[in-house]
């Protein structure tokens, strides 16, 4: 192998770690405080948001594997009991998969309604699951403000992952 072999190589094997590391780097922020008084301990799922778009656009280099190890970066990060937010992200991984023919190559409103549908079952899903790991029922106030925060914020999060895209990956090959 050559010089040049080994560049491609390498750069074409960085391309395809964006998605990843793009969700990856939305688990971390995901987990700042946000600067607000009443709503600092409420924080979007930008990490849902990132997954949702490239598991619609790039289900290639979105594997399960990755998807898992997100989830357990995530429970790490957020202190939540190790593997909720690995099932939860595989449960909407495997949601999103199913119903994508749906979503590609529709109006943007489709893509951020198809969003609005999978939020809420991932935000029960780990109010539910948490509640079963604490033993009583917790809250639902604080996780409503935070998919509702999710919902609104995704075409933002969506135009930078789409610029992202072209930018450094390109579209899939299907």
């Amino acid at each position: 192998m050559n010089a040049l072999s080994v560049f491609t190589f390498i750069r074409c094997w960085m391309r395809n770690l964006v998605p990843v590391a793009t969700t990856f780097a939305f688990v971390l922020v995901g987990q700042l405080p946000l600067p607000l008084p009443l709503l600092s301990n409420v924080a979007p799922a930008f990490a849902l948001i990132s997954l949702y778009y490239w598991v619609v656009f790039r289900p290639d280099l979105m594997p399960y594997v990755a998807v898992f190890g997100l989830g357990i970066v995530q429970d790490a990060v957020a202190g939540a009991p190790l593997g909720m937010y690995a099932l939860v992200y595989l449960l909407v991984q495997a949601l999103v998969l199913n119903q994508r023919r749906f979503i590609v190559g529709k109006p943007f409103w489709v893509f951020w309604s198809a969003f609005a549908l999978v939020a809420p079952i991932a935000a029960f899903a780990v109010w539910l699951l948490a509640s079963v790991a604490r033993g009583t029922l917790l809250a639902p106030g604080t996780a409503f403000v935070a998919l509702i925060m999710t919902i609104v914020l995704f075409p933002a999060i969506a135009w930078l992952l789409v610029r992202t895209q072209r930018h450094l990956i390109g579209i899939a090959e299907a």
